[in-house]
């Protein structure tokens, strides 16, 4: 399978996303698209696809395509302290938090 072409600003995730109108995120969780490091870096190194794909599965930064109904709302249990992340903000993760999902050839993890 090859590797996916890689995103790596908030334009570039959203298009390559698509429409996501009739995708619904259940109960707490909060997809989001990973962020997948260009093929050149600044130096003008050109990365190998094997190097780009490792980014599915150790990226650590995302961007918040969509959220639950009931992401960050203090309940009796828990209380997020008016913190909260909307549609379009960047977020970090733990490696090992959700699970990993591709939407139309894109790389996500659902948290």
């Amino acid at each position: 399978m090859a590797a996916s072409k890689p995103q790596s600003t908030k334009d570039e995730i959203i298009a390559a996303i698509g429409d996501l109108s009739k995708l619904e995120i259940m109960h707490n969780q909060i997809l989001v698209g990973i962020y997948m490091r260009p093929e050149k870096t600044a130096g003008g190194i050109i990365l190998t696809d094997k190097t780009i794909d490792e980014d599915k599965w150790q990226g650590k930064v995302g961007l918040v395509l969509k959220t639950g109904p009931q992401a960050f709302k203090s309940d009796g249990a828990t209380d997020f302290a008016g913190q909260s992340v909307a549609e379009g903000d960047w977020l970090i993760y733990r490696v090992s938090d959700g699970f990993a999902i591709d939407i139309n050839g894109t790389h996500c993890r659902l948290l």
